[in-house]
């Protein structure tokens, strides 16, 4: 109620005007704000990463900076996230097709296929929804012969999708906004079941809100959706929802649900422990087109999953419910009938075993459930029923030990599809359906005596021994997963000449260094040394009918080696082909004739063997030649090139001769189109550094119909595959200064045009035409090998580069054969090397080394090429005590317990699966151990275990000053580590000496708070210890505080140090910019942000600037104000009350802001490639990778920010998520273009390329040379 003189004389109007007088006075004092005093002048300073100040100048000579130009970045997602959220299966592309939706973090939906003959999952399709995806559901219109998906998602409706094969994506059929974007707890999409029949949806919120929707079709049988009926209940909390089989009856849906009314009005929290989870059955009354809750009943309390038994006759319909320790049927009607879980030896019987994925098969006359616990044991459930009595029992028996899943799905055809909660996938086959008789199995209980608790299922629940080799799956694929990634680092630590990453992934035992390297991997079939060293190598197929090749034609300096092609390779000397002289090029021509090119002419060996030769001119002697199947083309001294071509009598006839005035470095003819009966072009490289293009047609032999220079000589050139349906061909030409150039050939005219250019090596390049997944392909040798392939198995238009995860190559040919379909045969030195390309489409290969234990964190130690790792795993224990409970159950008579040893049980052919080990009764346990690892090898150099619960959480590598340079190691442990409550019996930082890779504990101290981060700073140990920071020397017996800042409220979790500047990231209060001053010996706090950040990770860009990720999936880049100063007033930190609320005087800028919609675990400024641009990398928990690009240029920021603002128009959302909204998750957007969705330029129609384009003031080739060109600057 403040008034007049009242408000002028309150507290707070005091406060402010003593605040303005301070900031008017020190603006004075520095000259600010007098306009006679002159501002000092800014020292210059190095260009960085975003813009300015690269390194730091002395605190007493720094002065305002000048305004920062706007800064700009594009985010690229460089691998995919790895984790699946939800799976289904179903039969979406086509009629009975054997297919699985998988919804990825980050809402993209990928459709994989198990392939029949490798029985390997290949992903058929990807569809980036923008949002993100609650719950999947198939769904059947009756009487159609593919499914739809049905989406929950947090655009606030209702998505139903089908798969559309012509564009290679889902599509969107029905869109039903029902509410509010974003995953609100009163708003469904959290939980969608399908009426097994077809006709209904039910989609349910966290919260109170229901809604049924009927489907139909229409006179023109499209799908048509009604509007919703409500099902709502207030106060209720839902846990799951499913669909029951009732036949043709009105459908009904099954929902867990809680009603907390009683105890919400409580103020006791008495009635807390009197509330029942129900079971409650609401129905859809067709005729009447409304929904009822027509049966309800009370479950157990820790029930969480539903899954509906199959009725209609095919079994007694209800629903199994799942939760901790016990399975039950219930059905309305119908007494439950509840069996236990068998337990494994040893597990303790406080704590409860948690069903987290269910599964059911149905087949004719047979159905079962597989389910799963927390701790990966699978167990089959079957119902004993009479159409007449009902469920009579129901039995769990132990089935299988894997991973856990987060989502399981059985095919008809007989697989299992396991999608690990952390870690690598797996794709399993049935070898047995678990009827062994010997297998620990439980029946039903009625005793009502038996509570839900651990201590109830343990007195009746059988118990067994977890084998590590499964007894009834066998594993055909394990698609590779990066989730969950905790750390990386970006090094060359392997010397290969560009970064390799080394990420920390997984959980448990499952966990694994991943090395990734950018290129594609590659599987080698074959190695053969050959005498002497070639110069090149062909295939060739003995007629044009044969599925694979016949010989394999090596040439040498002076002789050539012939080898044919079958179960064994072996040489020939009946082939046809002259082996006295080098070979040039090698080719089967349309009527099977082979046809050999050589210094000395062109060697013609005709299907009956009568051989044909022509030799040159005036014994001059052969630079060059190419051939396909219907034409040659040759090149002499000179610059003279001769053409031939196959006439109908089999003959070859020479046509023509072109004198091009240089000498020709290269020919190609490339393949003859299909229904044409010649290449239309010839193209020729010159000693001039020009490629000219030839017209071969009768009317215009040999005229030229376009040239282009190029930047140096042309070692070797290429036509490549018609680059979509608009009539155009490449033209590669690989360059001798180790560039690849690229343009586009008009098939008619033969005009030259969108020239493209990539760097591929310091050597020359050649290149090769193979086939890549089932499309013409290229392969480009340089100082590294290169492939060049159309994605989606040729589908797209778009030619990709990938280098080759392989050693340099000098000359290779595609290969074909039973043993290896698609393979290259290709030279390195003096050996043959035959090798498959593998997993086409992903950015890194990876190569892993296994973990003991979940990683923590991991550093570069300097100097070398090794990396420190600390692992640490909550509720598990250590090696030497697994070892004693091993030995000790073997002297009390009872069997061991599987611990991953070499003494599993089980056929020895079939490879171990990793089992969690045994669990701790109390919480408080861990196991331990930091590891040392050689970075080029991946071998394991030291493995230090922790004791008495001791868990390893940051580490760092330290220099002290005085120690003449010698490398330490620090530490932070906490011992017995609990988070409900948040509590420790003592936390220490370890100090450790590296001696030859040996680590040698030189002492601990004893600190009062886990120390989560530790950094070097100055010659000293920098310690976060809770919200609190410390500077640490090295001391004889531990280490000496120096000195003490007390700067975040809650917990410290990064530190980083540039110069004299700390940034402080802490849990929920955002990122602090803090000094040492060393004068008074004390860390001062001088700028943080206004805006409460729950940080997760913390990168310093430069000496003003960093980069922030939180726990919401967003990145924000923060700067120090252009006129901020780091100059402490108050070092000693006696700051006014008022004051110590409002933190900082100084307020970081926020630059950029973006979603990236996951939890973002790491961040670091890094180059991927040798000479590549300088981007913030950064890893998320789901396993993807990506990275922030700046823009070189206001004219790139303003090409991105267009065509996003336009591929914003044109895709038309999946789920009805608008992008801008998402990308805006919690803040909006600010100077971020997404990359991803202007990737999804090249998926768009011609028509609405160009439409684009022109808009932008190009064309669509150079649109996507514009996005190609700034990927490749960070790849």
């Amino acid at each position: 109620f403040f008034c007049g003189e009242a408000r002028r004389s309150s507290p707070r109007c005091r406060l402010e005007r003593l605040t303005r007088r301070r900031a008017a006075f020190s603006k004075r004092a520095d000259g600010t704000g007098d306009p006679h005093v002159a501002p000092a002048r800014a020292p210059v300073r190095p260009h960085s990463l975003v813009g300015e100040v690269a390194s730091p100048a002395p605190p007493a000579a720094r002065a305002p900076r000048p305004a920062m130009a706007p800064l700009h970045f594009v985010n690229f997602t460089l691998q995919r996230p790895t984790s699946v959220v939800k799976a289904i299966y179903g039969q979406f592309s086509a009629p009975k097709a054997q297919e699985l939706v998988v919804a990825r973090q980050g809402g993209v939906l990928e459709l994989l296929r198990p392939d029949e003959a490798s029985g390997r999952l290949q992903s058929v399709a990807r569809t980036p929804t923008f949002s993100v995806i609650r719950s999947l559901a198939p769904f059947r219109l009756t009487g159609a012969a593919t499914d739809h998906v049905v989406v929950g998602s947090d655009a606030g409706a209702l998505a139903i999708l089908r798969f559309d094969a012509d564009a290679n994506r889902f599509v969107r059929v029905h869109c039903e906004v029902f509410g509010k974007t974003g995953c609100r707890r009163a708003v469904p999409g959290q939980y969608v079941s399908c009426d097994p029949r077809g006709r209904a949806v039910m989609v349910a919120a966290v919260e109170k809100t229901k809604l049924v929707y009927v489907i139909n079709r229409d006179a023109s049988s499209n799908l048509t959706i009604s509007s919703p009926l409500e099902a709502h209940k207030t106060t209720t909390v839902v846990f799951d929802v499913t669909a029951l089989d009732v036949g043709f009856d009105n459908p009904t849906f099954a929902a867990l649900e809680l009603d907390y009314a009683d105890a919400d009005r409580d103020a006791t929290g008495e009635a807390v422990e009197e509330t029942e989870k129900t079971l409650t059955y609401y129905e859809l009354d067709l005729g009447l087109n409304h929904v009822t809750r027509r049966w309800s009943e009370p479950v157990a309390r820790t029930a969480n999953l539903l899954c509906a038994v199959p009725g209609g006759g095919e079994g007694p319909s209800g629903v199994l419910v799942c939760g901790e320790n016990w399975v039950a049927y219930k059905h309305e009607g119908h007494a439950e009938v509840r069996a236990p879980l068998p337990r494994r030896r040893g597990y303790p019987a406080e704590r409860g075993l948690l069903v987290t994925a269910v599964a059911a098969h149905k087949q004719r006359e047979l159905f079962f459930f597989l389910v799963q616990t927390e701790i990966g044991d699978l167990y089959k459930v079957t119902l004993d029923w009479t159409a007449r009595g009902g469920v009579t029992d129901v039995r769990a028996s132990v089935f299988d030990s894997i991973f856990p899943a987060a989502a399981l799905c059985i095919t008809r055809t007989g697989l299992l599809y396991a999608a690990a909660e952390c870690g690598d996938h797996a794709l399993f086959q049935f070898r047995g359906l678990g009827d062994d008789a010997g297998a620990a199995a439980a029946a039903a209980v009625h005793d009502p005596e038996l509570g839900d608790d651990g201590f109830s299922a343990a007195k009746v629940a059988p118990v067994f021994d977890p084998k590590d080799r499964p007894q009834n799956l066998l594993a055909l694929d394990e698609p590779e997963s990066l989730c969950a990634a905790t750390d990386f680092v970006a090094e060359d630590l392997a010397g290969e000449g560009s970064p390799q990453i080394y990420a920390l992934c997984g959980r448990g035992p499952r966990s694994s260094l991943r090395v990734l390297r950018h290129g594609v991997a590659v599987s080698e079939m074959a190695v053969s040394p050959l005498p002497g060293r070639p110069s090149a190598v062909w295939t060739v197929r003995a007629t044009r009918a044969d599925p694979h090749h016949r010989y394999i034609v090596v040439s040498f300096t002076n002789a050539t080696l012939v080898l044919s092609i079958g179960e064994t390779v072996e040489e020939v000397t009946d082939s046809g082909f002259l082996a006295t002289a080098p070979t040039l090029d090698v080719a089967l021509l349309a009527d099977d004739a082979l046809l050999q090119v050589h210094a000395d002419g062109i060697r013609h060996v005709r299907p009956d063997r009568r051989v044909n030769e022509w030799k040159t001119p005036g014994r001059r002697r052969l630079e060059r030649a190419a051939a396909n199947e219907r034409q040659v083309a040759v090149a002499l001294a000179a610059g003279e090139v001769i053409y031939f071509e196959l006439d109908a009598s089999g003959v070859l006839a020479e046509l023509g001769t072109k004198e091009l005035g240089v000498d020709a470095t290269c020919l190609d003819l490339g393949d003859v189109p299909a229904g044409r009966a010649r290449s239309p072009f010839l193209a020729v490289g010159g000693s001039d550094a020009s490629l000219r293009l030839l017209s071969l047609d009768p009317q215009e032999l040999l005229v030229q119909v376009a040239t282009i220079q190029l930047g140096a000589r042309a070692e070797s050139v290429r036509f490549v595959a018609p680059a979509g349906d608009d009539g155009r061909l490449e033209v590669c030409a690989g360059l001798a200064n180790g560039v690849l150039q690229r343009a586009a050939v008009d098939a008619a005219t033969g005009q030259l045009s969108d020239a493209r250019a990539r760097f591929l090596g310091s050597r020359a390049v050649r290149l090769f035409r193979c086939p890549v997944g089932g499309a013409p392909g290229l392969l480009a040798l340089s100082s590294r090998a290169w492939l060049g392939y159309r994605p989606n198995g040729g589908g797209d238009a778009r030619l990709e580069l990938a280098p080759l995860s392989y050693e340099a190559l000098e000359y290779g040919a595609g290969f074909s054969s039973a043993q290896c379909p698609e393979g290259i045969v290709a030279i390195a030195g003096a050996s043959l090397r035959i090798f498959v390309a593998e997993k086409l489409g992903e950015t890194f290969n990876q190569s892993v080394v296994p973990l003991r234990y979940t990683p923590r964190k991991l550093c570069r130690l300097p100097g070398s090429s090794r990396l420190l790792i600390v692992e640490a795993d909550q509720h598990a224990y250590n090696e030497a005590e697994k070892q004693a409970l091993a030995a000790a159950r073997r002297v009390a008579g009872g069997d061991d317990m599987d611990l991953g040893g070499d003494d599993g049980g089980g056929d020895d052919a079939i490879p171990k699966v990793i089992l969690q080990g045994p669990t701790p009764p109390a919480d408080g346990k861990w196991a331990s151990c930091v590891r040392v690892v050689d970075g080029a090898t991946g071998a394991s150099l030291e493995l230090l275990e922790l004791g008495e619960s001791e868990a390893a959480l940051s580490c760092c590598a330290v220099t002290f000053a005085g120690r003449g340079g010698e490398v330490f190691v620090a530490i932070g442990t906490a011992r017995g580590l609990t988070f409900h409550p948040r509590a420790h019996r003592g936390c220490y930082v370890h100090v450790y000496r590296l001696l030859d890779a040996r680590l040698v504990l030189l002492h601990r101290t004893q600190v009062e708070d886990a120390p989560l981060a530790l950094a070097e700073f100055r010659g000293r140990l920098l310690v976060a210890v809770g919200g609190a920071l410390r500077l640490y020397d090295l001391g004889k017996r531990r280490l000496l505080r120096k000195t003490e800042a007390q700067i975040a409220p809650t917990l410290l979790v990064r530190l980083e140090v540039m110069g004299d500047r700390i940034f402080a990231a802490d849990a929920s209060s955002s990122v602090h910019y803090a000094r040492y001053v060393r004068e008074h010996n004390k860390i001062a706090v001088f700028a943080d942000d206004a805006v409460a950040r729950c940080c997760t990770a913390c990168c310093a860009l430069d000496y003003d600037t960093v980069a922030v990720a939180d726990k919401f999936g967003n990145i924000a880049i923060l700067r120090l104000p252009a006129d901020a100063s780091d100059d402490v007033t108050d070092p000693t930190g006696s700051r006014l009350l008022w004051d110590a609320g409002a933190g900082a005087e100084t307020k970081l800028q926020q630059l950029a802001h973006y979603h990236v919609g996951d939890v973002v675990t790491q961040l670091r400024k890094a180059t991927l490639v040798a000479g590549g641009a300088e981007g913030v990398v950064y890893v998320t928990v789901s396993g993807a990778v990506g990275a922030l690009v700046p823009s070189a240029s206001r004219e790139d920021k303003d090409f991105f920010a267009h065509l996003e603002m336009h591929m914003r128009q044109e895709l038309v959302p999946p789920t009805g998520r608008d992008h801008v909204s998402y990308r805006s998750y919690y803040l909006p957007v600010k100077d971020v273009a997404d990359g991803d969705i202007c990737g999804e330029f090249a998926a768009l129609p011609f028509e609405a390329q160009k439409r684009i384009a022109s808009d932008l003031d190009r064309t669509p080739g150079e649109v996507a040379k514009k996005l190609e060109d700034t990927r490749n600057r960070l790849l």
